[in-house]
């Protein structure tokens, strides 16, 4: 009988991406209804440094595959080497981060396993309800208490759709960064090592890596940011000196909606700054939404912030249904006189 939540882990330059720790955390959750260990699946080169920050984070066990063969991702050995490892365990469940990489491996791993993916999910539960069951078991789920319900926004976001795999194992899916929560660090937390020796050939290698060449440019990723302040339509088109400004006086970045980016009178808007269903899902501890109107697009990119304060001069906005605290206001009068305020409250706690 299949068993286990396994967590593909990313790692870049032999460190551990935040994704997979979220999703370590997502899969102890799962594991008080499923009752199933949690294995992080770590694949790379000289990395087994890392392993120990998998058990802090949450993982019961780590299935470790290391080759100079995984030193840079390369999509045929990672591929070989994930499919090694669910045809050796074979894994209840089996998430990926829905990245760059995640993209790229997991319709490959699902295709060579015969099974089902769903890809962007938002949410993940456990089949519980007397409904739940036996939806399952109609659609030939032999065992409905184990069946996963994974949501994702459907036709372009104006709904959730959720989503099962009841005849095929593992189920699966990838989830973007930023969705989950990492749970609490516990330094104390050991685990068991599985080592896996994948016997690749150089077949495996079907493109030659000639130089890996790095930006210079440093990008600031938004999904690590504890502040937002973040621009809509509404802010202007010269909105990011403002932003900006507030966004220093906070400790936070800034960020953008869709509708900013796809104007390119908006220049200051990049796409790396977007934040909503096809852009970043961010949560932040706060998140200050400037002249954004609130469309369920967007929302879905934000709607876990612990803390969403509203600037609108539309009081029927849209955010302010998902909101904490609604300004009504002009945000081009409203924002400068609150980072005024910010400025000198920082400055009276120096004195």
């Amino acid at each position: 009988m299949s068993k286990g939540i396994f967590i593909v882990v990313e790692q870049r330059d032999g460190k551990v991406q935040n994704v997979g720790l979220e999703l370590i955390g997502e899969a102890t959750r799962l594991k008080a209804d499923l009752g199933d260990d949690v294995y992080a699946v770590l694949l790379g080169c000289g990395i087994e440094g890392e392993v120990n920050k998998l058990y802090h984070f949450g993982a019961d066990k780590v299935i470790l595959v290391d080759s100079d063969y995984l030193k840079n991702y390369v999509t045929e050995p990672y591929t070989k080497a994930v499919t090694e490892v669910v045809n050796k365990f074979d894994p209840e469940i089996m998430l990926f981060g829905a990245s760059s990489i995640g993209r790229d491996l997991a319709p490959r791993v699902a295709s060579r396993v015969k099974t089902g993916l769903v890809a962007d999910t938002t949410g993940l539960r456990m089949a519980k309800t007397e409904q739940e069951l036996q939806q399952e078991a109609a659609h030939g789920c032999k065992d409905p208490e184990r069946a996963l319900l994974m949501t994702r926004p459907a036709f372009g976001g104006n709904l959730l759709a959720t989503l099962m795999c009841p005849r095929t194992k593992p189920q699966m899916a990838t989830v973007r960064p930023g969705v989950m929560k990492k749970i609490d660090k516990d330094e104390t937390r050991t685990g068991e090592l599985i080592k896996l020796d994948v016997q690749f050939t150089p077949e495996d290698m079907n493109v030659e890596i000639i130089e890996a060449v790095k930006a210079n440019k440093k990008m600031v990723d938004i999904t690590e940011a504890k502040v937002l302040v973040s621009g809509g339509r509404g802010a202007g088109r010269d909105a990011y000196e403002m932003l900006r400004a507030c966004a220093d006086e906070l400790g936070g970045e800034v960020s953008a909606s869709r509708a900013c980016v796809d104007d390119q009178a908006c220049e200051w808007a990049k796409t790396e700054m977007q934040v909503g269903q096809t852009g970043k899902t961010v949560r932040p501890d706060l998140y200050l939404a400037c002249g954004i109107s609130g469309a369920i697009q967007h929302v879905a990119g934000m709607e876990n912030s612990d803390l969403v304060i509203a600037i609108n001069k539309n009081d029927t906005a849209p955010i302010f249904s998902v909101s904490d605290l609604g300004i009504v206001g002009d945000v081009k009068k409203i924002l400068p006189k609150l980072t005024t305020a910010l400025k000198k409250y920082n400055a009276d706690k120096l004195v």
